[in-house]
């Protein structure tokens, strides 16, 4: 260290009495300026030190992952501790709270009935109003106010329910009306409503015929070879939907007329198979890393195929096309779906946001804004649940079914159509048998109908893809996919 400067003593003093020479300030004088103002003095330094001065360098150490996390919860618990003449503000606020008068306070719908308005401006402490006259009600008007007395307390009670659904039943919401009225109203009239009600609300369960038919399986003719009614069966499990199944199937095989996709690959001039092999790959890429749903992976290629029908695209906005296609589906099928911000990181920077919702737009317009589009995937849960079929030949027919994805030559044909074959495939490698009357009374196909697509998709599978195309082989080549790529493929097929 430096020795200390000697000061020539000379000069004036203080008001403490210390020479100081003019110019120049000594330790000692700065010391006994510091302690005459000694309270002042190391409150303000203390708080700057705070507030502006950083630690030094020597003293700093490395913070963890949560070390924000734990050094905000430490303050705040400091700042609790510290001040503890905060506790003497209720105190405060009830001694300074000033008094409202009796005309300025707010006046509720219940306490209408109690106010009573004098020359003092002061009210009791209990005040008891006289009863009044009643005015003769004819019995019509008694009926309505008793109605809407009971309205009122209903749709009260329906406020301060525990319960957060909306949907009641009739038959409850009924029962629940008739227990309050009953213990609330006192007068005779009231009393013959409720009695009304409940009669009422008695006479519909008096028809167990009705119940009995609807709970009743129904008596359907099979045609021969048919082993079992799936419907029949689950008849009482009101997830099955067992009364519209059929219905609502044969619905969607009509509704695939209207979503017809063409050979377009003559009219894109930029494009080829490959390419459209590339991007169905990578769009199944996308579906696994984000953990998306089958559906939205069909949907999103059906979208895609859709738009190349109609227009011609460039290969800069193949990826583009595929990334809306997916952000689409997405929004359609996914509970929560990724954000605009997620699918452009997937591209690699290579799109702004404006041109993905651009893109958007335009396939929403292709498509006359109608996404109800009948996928492969879920007619292939339909005929395999109703075929019996085991998991493990369930995934095989969904491996079979997503890899025809990238083929070309499968984009023609009809979803319905390819899910059955997919499943006459998979029942095939498995050695499970052929097509049964079962299956073709479900699927609504005969194996001559399906002889044709089931040539091409088996040939597709056989053709070997270079590495570029192996997601979805790798994907369900995993134990959680039973392995079912690893299946050896069929040569000779039973049709």
């Amino acid at each position: 260290m430096a020795p200390t400067r000697t000061v020539n003593t000379q000069g004036k003093q203080n008001g403490n009495g210390v020479p100081v020479r003019k110019g120049v300030t000594t330790r000692n004088s700065a010391i006994s300026s510091q302690l005459s103002k000694q309270p002042l003095v190391l409150k303000e330094t203390r708080i700057k030190r705070k507030a502006e001065a950083s630690p030094p360098k020597e003293r700093t150490t490395k913070r963890s992952a949560l070390g924000n996390i734990t050094n905000a919860i430490g303050k705040s618990f400091a700042h609790v501790n510290e001040p503890k003449k905060l506790v003497k503000r209720p105190i405060l606020l009830t001694q300074v709270k000033p008094v409202i008068p009796a005309q300025t306070k707010p006046i509720s719908l219940r306490s209408l009935d109690k106010l009573v308005v004098k020359t003092d401006n002061v009210l009791p402490a209990k005040s008891k109003l006289p009863p009044r006259a009643a005015k003769p009600v004819k019995k019509e008007e008694e009926k309505v106010e008793e109605s809407k007395i009971v309205a009122l307390r209903r749709s009260l009670d329906l406020e301060r329910s525990d319960d957060n659904s909306l949907y009641v039943s009739a038959l409850e919401e009924v029962a629940e009306e008739s227990v309050k009225v009953s213990t609330r109203s006192s007068s005779k009239t009231a009393g013959k409503a409720i009695k009304e009600v409940i009669v009422e609300d008695t006479s519909v369960p008096k028809t167990p015929e009705k119940i009995s038919r609807l709970k009743q399986e129904p008596d359907r003719k099979l045609p021969e070879g048919v082993e079992w009614d799936f419907d029949g069966e689950n008849w009482q499990d009101p997830y099955q939907v067992s009364h519209y199944a059929m219905d609502i199937f044969n619905y969607l095989k009509e509704r695939e007329e209207a979503f017809p996709i063409g050979d377009y690959m003559e009219k894109q001039v930029c494009l080829s198979r490959w390419m459209r092999s590339l991007l169905v790959d990578w769009m199944v890429e996308v579906q696994e890393s984000f953990e998306l749903n089958h559906e939205t992976l069909y949907l999103a290629v059906k979208l895609v195929d859709l738009y190349l029908t109609k227009v011609t695209v460039g290969k800069e906005a193949l990826q583009l096309l595929g990334t809306a296609s997916l952000f689409i589906a997405s929004k359609f099928d996914e509970r929560i779906p990724p954000m605009v911000e997620d699918f452009l990181y997937i591209c690699d920077g290579a799109y702004q946001t404006r041109e993905l919702l651009r893109m958007e737009m335009n396939i929403l317009k292709i498509v006359d804004f109608d996404l109800g589009i009948p996928l492969s995937y879920r007619f292939l849960r339909r005929y395999a649940r109703c075929a019996k079929v085991s998991m493990p030949t369930l995934t095989l027919a969904r491996y079979i079914l997503e890899y025809s994805l990238m083929d070309y030559a499968t984009i023609g044909f009809s979803d319905s159509k390819m899910a059955a074959v997919s499943l006459f495939l998979a029942l095939q490698m498995k050695d499970l048998g052929s097509w049964n009357p079962t299956l073709e009374y479900y699927t609504g196909y005969s194996i001559a109908e399906l002889k044709d697509i089931v040539v091409i998709v088996n040939e597709g599978l056989h053709r070997k893809h270079k590495e570029a195309l192996a997601t979805i082989r790798n994907k369900y080549s995993h134990k959680i996919f039973f392995e079912v790529a690893k299946v050896p493929l069929k040569e000779d097929l039973d049709l």
